[in-house]
C-alpha cells in the first residue's frame, strides 16, 4: 500500500513523467533527495513499472478500434499461455486479457478501418484451431482515465 506522499508523488507522475525530480518535490513539499528516493523505491517495488508516450491512434493509421471475445478450447493452461503470447505479438493488438465467464480472452485491436479489421478476423483468428467462437465490438469512442488514485481502507473488501 502507498502512504499520502508516494500516492502523491505517482498522481504527479501520471500527471506528467517528463517534469523533472526536483518540480515535483516541491509540488509535494519534500526535499529533492527524499523524492528521488521515494521514487526509486517505488519502481524497485513494482508500483512504477514504466514511462509511456501516450500517442494518438489515428496517427498511426489506426483508426479503427474493437475489442474482441474469444473462446478457445481445450481450455488448458499450456492452450491460454500459447494463445496469449501469440496473439499479443501480432501488430493490430494492443491488449490482450485473459477472463472468466463464457469468454476467456477479451482482445483490443487497432486497424485502419474496417476492411482491415474485417482481413484480420477472417485470417488471422477464424483460421486459428484453438479458437472455437469469437465475437467482436466496434468502439466508436475511448476514454482512459490518466490518473489513477489507490482506494483507500475505507473502500468495501479494502483492509490495511
Amino acid at each position: 500500500m502507498l502512504d499520502e506522499l508516494d500516492s502523491a508523488i505517482v498522481r504527479h507522475l501520471q500527471e506528467d513523467a517528463r517534469q523533472t525530480n526536483r518540480d515535483i518535490a516541491r509540488k509535494v513539499g519534500i526535499a529533492p533527495s527524499t523524492c528521488l528516493e521515494r521514487i526509486r523505491l517505488l519502481r524497485e517495488r513494482g508500483v512504477i513499472r514504466g514511462y509511456h508516450a501516450d500517442i494518438d491512434l489515428p496517427s498511426l493509421n489506426r483508426g479503427v478500434r474493437a475489442l474482441i471475445a474469444a473462446q478457445v478450447r481445450p481450455l488448458s493452461r499450456a492452450v491460454i499461455d500459447s494463445f496469449q503470447r501469440s496473439i499479443a505479438e501480432l501488430p493490430e493488438v494492443l491488449s490482450v486479457y485473459v477472463t472468466a465467464g463464457s469468454d476467456d480472452f477479451l482482445i483490443e485491436v487497432t486497424t485502419p478501418d474496417i476492411d482491415a479489421l474485417h482481413a484480420f478476423l477472417a485470417d488471422r483468428l477464424a483460421l486459428r484451431r484453438e479458437i472455437v467462437g469469437f465475437r467482436t465490438s466496434i468502439v466508436f469512442r475511448h476514454l482512459r482515465k490518466t490518473t489513477i488514485e489507490p482506494l483507500d481502507a475505507g473502500y468495501p473488501g479494502v483492509t490495511r
